[in-house]
């Protein structure tokens, strides 16, 4: 069995190799564009370890390849409708050439996708793309409820987290769930492993929300307090909301004009007061540790399991 540290030098290779020929270089130009600004490659690399936990044979890399080529597609498009200028520090596609040429590479990485599910000649393939087309359409779902909550003053705690379910954690979910496809796993077992990567998703997600108001903004990556001042709706602007009696933070949120700063500071303070940073932490943990029994149902070997709890501690932060 590979360390975790091999399987992400793997697919941090892998990613790097794929190059898209062609013309017109208008096309295809942005496409490698995008697959080589970098990242955590955390999907592909989900597929990889839930393989390898039924498998030592190696035979998802192409699965790999199609979920990152389509994680790719979606922050495209993505980055379009939010008028993103920048990914991982550097231009955007649609930026870098214009929105039609982003529109058009998008989709192209999407169908190149299909390709490298081809690649694999999976005796399975049918239920791998069942599985893909369903989480496809999900994370489609989810971002267009992200854009309904834009224009909504009634979003509660149980439509946003169905939100972030969609838009987020199925994609990891359905990476794990693939790659244990592709290892021959039960259906059981790939139940299993897809509700172990929903609900580390979801844990994930929860913390990242919590990191943009209460993380140090070197180690976090991006600007702190960037959901406050935009009144973005998260579990804690939501959980405040609904224990604040004083209207204190609808008031902050009715204000056009106000500083950046002064905001985020009187809003942590309001979250602070009503015990919000620790409600988060909660609800973080319930998924977390329900990640975690879901992983411990799948039936091989407990040893087997080590990378993939190292792997969810890694990314929820964790020492254990």
């Amino acid at each position: 069995m590979k360390t975790l540290e091999e399987v992400i030098t793997l697919v941090q290779q892998e990613v790097k190799s794929i190059n898209y020929t062609g013309e017109p270089k208008e096309l295809y130009d942005p496409m490698n564009y995008v697959l080589q600004l970098g990242g955590k490659r955390l999907r592909p690399v989900t597929v990889l370890l839930a393989a390898n936990l039924f498998s030592e044979d190696i035979t998802a890399f192409p699965a790999a390849k199609a979920v990152e080529v389509f994680h790719n597609f979606t922050l495209v498009h993505d980055d379009i409708m939010d008028d993103a200028p920048l990914r991982r520090g550097q231009k955007t596609v649609h930026e870098k050439w214009n929105d039609n040429v982003a529109i058009l590479s998008g989709d192209s990485l999407l169908i190149k996708a299909y390709d490298h599910f081809l690649e694999g000649s999976y005796a399975n393939l049918n239920a791998v793309l069942s599985v893909f087309n369903t989480t496809a359409i999900e994370v489609c779902e989810g971002q267009q409820l992200d854009m309904n909550f834009e224009t909504r003053d009634d979003v509660t705690i149980s439509e946003y987290i169905n939100m972030i379910r969609l838009k987020t954690s199925v994609l990891v979910g359905g990476a794990m769930k693939i790659g244990a496809l592709v290892a021959n796993a039960s259906e059981a077992d790939a139940e299993y492993i897809y509700d172990f990567g929903v609900n580390v998703g979801l844990a994930f997600q929860l913390q990242d929300d919590y990191l943009d108001c209460f993380g140090d903004p070197e180690k976090f990556g991006k600007q702190v307090g960037g959901d406050i001042i935009s009144n973005k709706k998260t579990f804690m602007m939501l959980k405040a909301l609904e224990l604040d009696s004083t209207g204190e933070l609808t008031g902050w949120l009715g204000k056009s004009n106000f500083d950046n700063k002064e905001k985020v500071s009187a809003v942590k303070q309001i979250y602070k007061k009503l015990g919000i940073d620790e409600l988060a932490f909660k609800l973080m943990d319930q998924y977390y540790i329900k990640g975690l029994e879901s992983l411990q149902a799948i039936k091989v070997n407990n040893g087997q399991k080590t990378m993939l709890k190292a792997f969810a501690a890694q990314l929820m932060k964790r020492s254990h």
